[in-house]
């Protein structure tokens, strides 16, 4: 036979063995847990969109300076950016950012700012391009944007930028270094008999194949460096402000390393090497960023073509 159901007295549920159980009020304690979860949560400025776009700073105590100089807390190099054009700083409680008498000036919703306190949700914009987010995160939720954007931005497999963010990146780069007369190199690297690797050995020794490969690669290059997946087996390396001859000292250096690293997978050892093709500005004419895409394949093409594990600087093999 069912037991009577409860009944409420006084603000609480009565059973009717007589134990009480009290009600809790879920408004009160969602605010409290939200009160103890702030004190928990970091500041954080991400990037929204630009040449930067996915990156996550922590705001630090003291302050973040934002602009193209070498010497920034976070440097971007998008257009109507200043060498220091804004800085963040923490005080007390209170995060503020201050524009640093930028040449385009600073937005921050859509107002133009000498200087605001910065709250939860604010999007900032520098320049022409960038645009940043300003947000509270807590360990978790700092993980978990961290993996949204990755996700959008890199190869599963091997976890280099994917090729929609290298043709976005690259346009902007290309651009960048075209109106400014910067220097700018493109190097694209190529699995050699990489067919052979999946045919003989099996399609998930080719995967773990390209991801050793990638962390060399990654290794190996500069932090400011982007490396990605182009597709398949090829991938390719952003250089800015390096000429021609030192980005082949680069493919020079990753060719070299894969070389020399064994591969292995279940126990077989792998035969891994690699071409290499680089083009830059402004020693190679280009017009657009498609025209130093295709400089670059067609010095791989070379490399390819004079018997592999090589690198090509236009004409010249090293």
């Amino acid at each position: 036979m069912a037991s009577d159901p409860p009944f409420k007295r006084g603000g609480r549920l009565i059973d009717d063995d007589g134990e009480a159980t009290n009600i809790v009020d879920l408004a009160q304690v969602q605010k409290e847990l939200g009160a103890r979860s702030s004190n928990q949560r970091a500041a954080y400025v991400v990037v929204m969109a630009g040449t930067n776009t996915g990156e996550m700073h922590k705001v630090e105590a003291g302050e973040m300076v934002i602009g193209r100089a070498v010497s920034c807390t976070v440097r971007l190099n998008d257009d109507g950016i200043s060498r220091r054009h804004a800085r963040i700083i923490s005080v007390g409680a209170q995060v503020i950012i201050e524009d640093l008498q930028s040449a385009n000036g600073t937005v921050v919703n859509n107002d133009i700012i000498t200087q605001r306190v910065l709250k939860d949700g604010d999007k900032i914009r520098l320049g022409s391009t960038t645009i940043l987010k300003f947000t509270y995160h807590d360990k978790l939720e700092e993980r978990f944007q961290q993996e949204m954007y990755d996700a959008a931005l890199r190869d599963g497999l091997t976890k280099a930028y994917n090729k929609k963010f290298f043709i976005e990146r690259f346009e902007t780069e290309f651009a960048y270094a075209r109106r400014h007369r910067m220097m700018l190199s493109l190097l694209m690297l190529d699995v050699d008999h990489f067919k052979r690797v999946n045919d003989n050995y099996g399609h998930l020794a080719g995967d773990a194949v390209l991801m050793k490969l990638a962390k060399i690669a990654q290794q190996t290059i500069r932090t400011e460096d982007v490396f990605a997946r182009y597709g398949g087996e090829e991938f390719s390396v952003i250089c800015r402000g390096i000429p021609l001859l030192n980005a082949g000292i680069l493919g020079e250096r990753i060719r070299v390393a894969v070389e020399s690293t064994i591969f292995e997978y279940e126990g077989q050892r792998l035969p891994v090497t690699i071409s290499v093709g680089v083009a830059a500005l402004p020693e190679t004419p280009a017009e657009t960023s498609a025209q130093l895409v295709a400089a670059s394949d067609a010095a791989l093409y070379e490399s390819k073509k004079s018997g592999r594990n090589r690198v090509t600087l236009k004409d010249l093999a090293i």
